[in-house]
Protein backbone atom coordinates (compact mmCIF):
# COMPACT_ATOMS: atom_id res chain seq x y z
CA UNK A 1 0.00 0.00 0.00
CA UNK A 2 1.29 3.43 -0.86
CA UNK A 3 1.87 6.26 1.57
CA UNK A 4 -0.98 8.24 -0.04
CA UNK A 5 -3.37 5.32 0.51
CA UNK A 6 -2.31 5.21 4.17
CA UNK A 7 -2.81 8.97 4.53
CA UNK A 8 -6.26 8.74 2.95
CA UNK A 9 -7.29 6.07 5.45
CA UNK A 10 -5.95 8.11 8.37
CA UNK A 11 -7.69 11.32 7.27
CA UNK A 12 -10.93 9.40 6.66
CA UNK A 13 -10.70 7.85 10.11
CA UNK A 14 -10.03 11.21 11.77
CA UNK A 15 -12.85 12.93 9.87
CA UNK A 16 -15.57 11.58 12.18
CA UNK A 17 -15.95 13.17 15.63
CA UNK A 18 -16.96 9.83 17.22
CA UNK A 19 -13.78 8.17 15.98
CA UNK A 20 -11.74 11.08 17.33
CA UNK A 21 -13.52 10.62 20.67
CA UNK A 22 -12.58 6.93 20.66
CA UNK A 23 -8.95 7.92 20.13
CA UNK A 24 -9.22 10.49 22.93
CA UNK A 25 -10.55 7.79 25.25
CA UNK A 26 -7.57 5.59 24.39
CA UNK A 27 -5.01 8.38 24.79
CA UNK A 28 -4.00 7.55 28.37
CA UNK A 29 -4.79 3.87 28.70
CA UNK A 30 -6.08 0.94 26.63
CA UNK A 31 -9.78 0.15 26.97
CA UNK A 32 -11.94 -2.88 26.34
CA UNK A 33 -14.45 -2.75 23.52
CA UNK A 34 -17.25 -2.90 26.09
CA UNK A 35 -15.90 0.16 27.89
CA UNK A 36 -15.70 2.07 24.61
CA UNK A 37 -19.25 1.08 23.70
CA UNK A 38 -20.48 2.37 27.09
CA UNK A 39 -18.99 5.78 26.24
CA UNK A 40 -21.49 6.07 23.36
CA UNK A 41 -24.92 5.31 24.85
CA UNK A 42 -26.61 6.88 21.82
CA UNK A 43 -25.05 4.25 19.50
CA UNK A 44 -25.58 0.52 19.37
CA UNK A 45 -22.59 -1.81 19.77
CA UNK A 46 -22.48 -2.65 16.03
CA UNK A 47 -22.11 1.03 15.09
CA UNK A 48 -19.30 1.56 17.59
CA UNK A 49 -17.59 -1.56 16.24
CA UNK A 50 -17.87 -0.19 12.69
CA UNK A 51 -16.09 2.98 13.80
CA UNK A 52 -13.43 0.90 15.51
CA UNK A 53 -12.88 -1.15 12.33
CA UNK A 54 -12.22 2.08 10.40
CA UNK A 55 -9.68 3.10 13.07
CA UNK A 56 -8.08 -0.33 12.97
CA UNK A 57 -7.87 -0.28 9.15
CA UNK A 58 -6.09 3.09 9.41
CA UNK A 59 -3.70 1.52 11.96
CA UNK A 60 -4.80 4.06 14.57
CA UNK A 61 -5.77 1.38 17.06
CA UNK A 62 -4.13 -1.92 17.80
CA UNK A 63 -6.35 -4.71 19.07
CA UNK A 64 -5.13 -7.26 21.58
CA UNK A 65 -7.32 -10.18 22.59
CA UNK A 66 -7.03 -11.44 26.17
CA UNK A 67 -9.40 -14.31 26.73
CA UNK A 68 -12.88 -13.07 25.96
CA UNK A 69 -11.87 -9.43 26.14
CA UNK A 70 -10.73 -7.27 23.27
CA UNK A 71 -8.33 -4.55 24.42
CA UNK A 72 -7.88 -1.52 22.19
CA UNK A 73 -4.64 0.47 22.25
CA UNK A 74 -3.97 3.83 20.63
CA UNK A 75 -1.30 3.75 17.94
CA UNK A 76 -0.17 7.37 17.67
CA UNK A 77 2.54 6.73 15.06
CA UNK A 78 0.30 7.33 12.02
CA UNK A 79 -0.80 10.65 13.54
CA UNK A 80 2.84 11.58 14.13
CA UNK A 81 3.61 10.71 10.49
CA UNK A 82 0.79 13.03 9.37
CA UNK A 83 2.16 15.73 11.68
CA UNK A 84 5.68 15.33 10.33
CA UNK A 85 4.52 15.44 6.72
CA UNK A 86 1.83 18.11 6.86
CA UNK A 87 2.22 20.19 10.00
CA UNK A 88 5.88 20.06 11.00
CA UNK A 89 7.16 21.66 7.80
CA UNK A 90 4.54 24.41 7.91
CA UNK A 91 5.18 25.07 11.59
CA UNK A 92 8.90 25.37 10.89
CA UNK A 93 8.20 27.91 8.14
CA UNK A 94 5.87 29.84 10.45
CA UNK A 95 8.52 29.99 13.18
CA UNK A 96 11.07 31.24 10.66
CA UNK A 97 8.64 33.94 9.49
CA UNK A 98 7.90 34.99 13.08
CA UNK A 99 11.63 35.19 13.87
CA UNK A 100 12.12 37.36 10.78
CA UNK A 101 9.21 39.60 11.75
CA UNK A 102 10.61 39.96 15.28
CA UNK A 103 14.01 40.93 13.91
CA UNK A 104 12.44 43.47 11.56
CA UNK A 105 10.38 45.03 14.36
CA UNK A 106 13.37 45.20 16.70
CA UNK A 107 15.44 46.81 13.97
CA UNK A 108 12.76 49.49 13.47
CA UNK A 109 12.68 50.19 17.21
CA UNK A 110 16.45 50.72 17.23
CA UNK A 111 16.21 53.43 14.57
Amino acid sequence: MSSDDDSDKIFKALADRRRRKILDLLKNTPKTTGTLCEAFPELDRCTVMQHMRVLEAADLIIVQRKGRERWNHLNALPIKDIHDRWIGEFAENAVTMLASLKSDLEAREDR
